[in-house]
């Protein structure tokens, strides 16, 4: 069972959020009432595995696994909505609009993450999910090791916050609220080589006919100026918007930079 805040009017064009790996749907707390106060209805999804959401007790955590969740949240609700999706959930997005069975949307949104990434960047987000699976002793060491790894302070009341993020264990130790499981993903898998995988996006994307937009952190150490210079050529047809100053947690680095961002494509495209 997949678990799903839903905020705006019942009428109003459906968007629907997908957080990145290793996130929840808490993530897009903000963006969510900012899309309600337009009018739009937004749910705010958690992925399998993650926060609410049922574990996989097979380790079910493939990237078509993740796709075929949102084709059928998307058959679900009954007509066609906006995918907006951070990393994990922007790949996923991009295969569910681009390969078959192609779901019915009617604009994509891909933040900080795209066909073609930067391996480094991309190793340096595996690496801190893994060297933080044994939890935290306290919020506040979950905090300064968020900041570590985003190379941004921390507001003093980010450790309270962090408890939609962290479930405490029988050992009284704060750990990530997804499934470790989730860590496999890609595992002995020849697809999950960087040059197939690439490639695969990459025709995927091709395939995509609805307005997409890909937003990217300035700081980005997923997507480079380099990568977004050749998805320009590559994929002309996709609008690019890029967040100053941020880095690739761009809804929670500067929430209010990135609404400004999306929401005039948003509207654009939902039939509002």
């Amino acid at each position: 069972m997949l678990r799903a805040d839903v905020t705006g009017p019942d009428d109003g064009p459906v968007v629907i959020l997908l957080h990145g790996g290793g996130q929840t749907r808490w993530s897009w707390r903000e963006t969510a009432k900012a899309l309600a106060a337009q009018g739009l209805r937004a749910v705010a999804l958690d992925q399998r595995g993650h926060g609410e959401s049922d574990w996989c007790p097979d380790g079910r955590y493939q990237l078509d696994d993740f796709a075929a969740d949102i084709r059928a949240v998307c058959q679900h609700l009954g007509k066609p909505a906006t995918l907006i999706g951070a990393s994990l959930g922007g790949m996923a997005s991009l295969l569910a609009c681009g390969e078959a069975p192609g779901i019915d949307c009617t604009a994509l949104v891909l933040v900080d993450i795209s066909p073609r990434i930067d391996q480094e960047g991309a190793q340096k987000v595996g690496t801190f999910l893994r060297t933080t699976l044994e939890g935290f002793a306290t919020l506040e060491d979950a905090a300064q090791a968020i900041s570590t790894y985003t190379d941004r302070p921390r507001r003093a009341s980010a450790p309270e916050s962090l408890h939609k993020v962290l479930r405490r264990g029988a050992d009284g130790r704060y750990r990530w609220h997804w499934d470790p499981a989730f860590l496999s993903i890609g595992d002995s898998q020849e697809e999950w080589s960087p040059e197939l995988f690439e490639r695969r996006l990459i025709m995927a994307a091709h395939k995509v006919t609805v307005p997409t937009l890909i937003v990217r952190g300035q700081n980005s150490d997923v997507l480079s100026d380099q990568t977004m210079s050749w998805l320009g050529q590559e994929l002309p047809h996709f609008e690019q918007a890029v967040i100053p100053g941020v880095g690739h947690m761009i809804a929670a680095d500067d929430n209010a930079a990135f609404n400004a961002a999306i929401l005039p494509f948003v509207l654009n495209h939902s039939g509002k």
